[in-house]
């Protein structure tokens, strides 16, 4: 079976970050740990695409970030959503949710 999960993920990660981050800050290495768990292990975000993609969504002003302590006592650079990330957010879960029904149309066609 072809692997296309990367394909997948790449237009989505933005909305999958901004929906992990909506119940509270976390840091990088949290943020991919939480995806796999909600995803039921099916999505595995590498470090080569989610850090560019929070720096990108902090530059844009849907996070900001602040260095803390992880619960293992190390040091980390925890992000949280703005109110801006909150409204794009929705934004994209809309588009995801018409782009999904539209796709599931012609499949089921």
């Amino acid at each position: 079976m072809p692997k296309t999960n990367s394909d997948q993920l790449h237009g989505t990660l933005d909305m999958l970050v901004l929906k992990t981050l909506q119940n509270g800050r976390l840091h990088g290495y949290a943020i991919a740990v939480r995806l796999e768990q909600l995803s039921n292990e099916v999505l595995k975000v590498e470090e080569g695409s989610l850090y560019p993609a929070l720096y990108r969504m902090e530059a844009r002003g849907w996070l900001s970030s602040e260095w803390g302590m992880t619960e293992t006592a190390r040091r980390a650079r925890f992000y949280k959503l703005t109110r801006e990330g909150r409204a794009q957010l929705g934004a994209e879960t809309q588009s995801w949710t018409r782009l999904t029904a539209a796709v599931q149309s012609v499949l089921s066609s």
